[in-house]
């Protein structure tokens, strides 16, 4: 099997479903997936994940794969689209923006700190390639073909892929050296070659060649960006990690920018939401089970003439069914992920990831060391974390909105006590003040995409929404006699989870928001601007609330 194509592999896994040729193809590729993935995400675990996506898709896609001259090429784009889902937009900046910064500084580095700084753009110059460029550079650097392997591979003559090689490679020098790394064509191969591949985790091929086998062509819809081995992990834990984290949520709700893309969100969010009814469901009927076992029991108990050992014993069974019945009906949906620490500390870092998404302007505004930031970051996380606790617990105890407004507010202001330790006193007043302008600086940011005009007209009406935003949210709080650091986000107030009749106020406050922001915006909006702003705060809203909806059930209890 060794000395067989990767298109005779995939023919033989297409044609007759051999695992064998499937594992001998990711045990070919996984080094140089694995690699690429690391250069992109920086993070070990998150890099498995998505090397296993890009195989699953492989298997998914087999057959129409069967007549391409390289694979490698092509694994490596789809490691790079889900290694984006990874990863924030502004993260990727950010790193894009210190690691050029740094580049400038090089003069006569070594090879080894050349890798350093061209390895968390390798992956981009590549993508710029040509795919017919690509795929030769794939081949004879990453996959260490011969230049005549190489042109067998690619259905051309030896000097026609040594042409392909060799503007490859000129066009990735040119890429580096516009951002500082100045380095000739053959030092770039030897760097490349050195270091571009290297041994994927011990494993890991065999579990990729057995997720991805099982899943076929059957489409995966969980974002491999959550991850910790999706295919370990039941329905519901997939739906949980993937959408209904709080932290992700309140930055996500604005993120469709056009029609469009809303109603293609809020389509996901009502397949999320019929999964979690399954799952609900499941724990329902393993809660009547439950019952019909005790009530049978009790049957027996009082029917049959029985000595009192026996009864005794049916007596202890019967408790010992009320007590799981009752345990069943008390735990949420969302127990059943949190109870496990590895999904628990997923969960989290999917939260540090959202929070310092969000406030990375606060950060750059502030000019905070990442020593500073990271502590930040994880402070927030482990608050957002507390309060999916306390949301728990004030559903299960049925707690009212004056008992659930108290509880947020002591931990509120017990968090405001860590970030003064962090960033001190002028810190937390800025903090308070981002927090408190979240929902008008997303709003502005992501309706942005939307206006017309040139660049000086668009950055205009944008500050003038910006403004408005503003005014009108300390407007309304302040008529709706709330404090002013109120906030206004309802996904990222978690009384609106917690309570119902919180929530339906919140929504409302954002509601009437939009609407005196749109009054205004009649000022500096043309007629199509305003139409389509009408259309996002309506779809907004609609967005909002399926997904407090959504965290309220995962929250509560199986039998409320």
């Amino acid at each position: 099997m060794n000395s067989q194509s990767d298109q005779q592999l995939l023919q033989d896994y297409t044609g007759g479903r051999s695992e064998a040729a499937f594992a001998e193809l990711v045990r070919r590729h996984v080094d140089l997936v694995y690699s690429a993935a690391l250069r992109m995400v920086r993070d070990a675990h998150l890099a498995e994940d998505v090397t296993q996506g890009a195989f699953v898709a492989l298997a998914q896609n087999a057959r129409q794969l069967t007549d391409r001259p390289a694979l490698s090429g092509w694994l490596h784009r789809t490691a790079q689209n889900l290694a984006a889902k990874t990863v924030r937009s502004d993260v990727r900046r950010r790193a894009r923006e210190q690691e050029a910064a740094a580049m400038n500084e090089l003069s006569s580095a070594e090879p080894e700190a050349i890798w350093e700084h061209i390895a968390p753009h390798l992956d981009a110059a590549l993508d710029a390639l040509s795919e017919a460029d690509r795929d030769a550079l794939m081949l004879r650097y990453f996959e260490r073909k011969s230049a005549q392997e190489m042109a067998q591979r690619l259905g051309v003559t030896d000097e026609a892929a040594q042409r392909r090689v060799s503007r490859a490679v000129e066009r990735l020098r040119e890429y580096f050296a516009q951002r500082g790394v100045t380095i000739g064509a053959s030092g770039l191969v030897v760097v490349i070659s050195a270091n571009a591949v290297q041994a994927a985790p011990v494993g890991l091929a065999l579990t990729i060649s057995t997720a991805a086998v099982l899943s076929g062509t059957t489409l995966i819809t969980t974002s491999i960006a959550t991850a910790t081995k999706t295919i370990a992990m039941t329905t519901l834990q997939k739906s949980l990690v993937a959408t209904a984290l709080v932290a992700t949520i309140g930055a996500g709700i604005y993120e469709a920018r056009q029609a469009a893309g809303l109603r293609e969100q809020n389509g996901s969010l009502q397949r999320q939401q019929a999964l979690l009814n399954e799952q609900i469901q499941q724990v329902q009927r393993e809660r009547d089970t439950a019952t019909s076992r005790s009530a049978a029991l009790s049957t027996a108990v009082a029917q049959e003439q029985k000595t009192p050992a026996e009864l005794m014993k049916l007596r202890g069974q019967v408790g010992v069914l009320r007590q799981e019945k009752a345990d069943i009906g008390s735990k949420s949906g969302l127990s059943k992920v949190t109870a496990d620490p590895e999904a628990r500390k997923v969960m989290r870092e999917q939260q540090k990831t959202g929070m310092s998404s969000i406030y990375s302007g606060l950060a750059k505004r502030l000019k905070w060391s990442p020593e500073v930031t990271g502590q930040f970051n994880d402070l927030l996380a482990d608050g957002i974390m507390e309060s999916i606790d306390l949301i728990t617990q004030s559903l299960h105890d049925k707690k009212s909105r004056g008992e659930i407004d108290q509880l947020f507010s002591v931990q509120e202001l017990a968090l405001q006590d860590k970030v003064s330790a962090i960033v001190g006193p002028e810190g937390l007043a800025q903090y308070r003040e981002y927090s408190r302008d979240i929902a008008s600086t997303i709003t502005a940011a992501q309706f942005e995409t939307s206006l017309t005009g040139d660049q000086a007209a668009k950055a205009d009406k944008k500050q003038q929404l910006l403004l408005a935003m503003r005014e009108e949210t300390r407007a309304a709080l302040v008529t709706a006699g709330l404090p002013e650091d109120f906030q206004t986000l309802p996904t990222l107030n978690f009384r609106n989870i917690a309570s119902e009749e919180q929530a339906e106020l919140g929504l409302k406050l954002m509601d009437g928001t939009f609407e005196r922001v749109a009054t205004r915006a009649s000022s500096f909006f043309d007629a199509e601007e305003l139409k389509k702003f009408q259309e996002f705060r309506a779809k907004a809203l609609e967005n909002t609330r399926a997904m407090l909806l959504m965290n309220r059930k995962l929250m509560a209890p199986i039998s409320q």
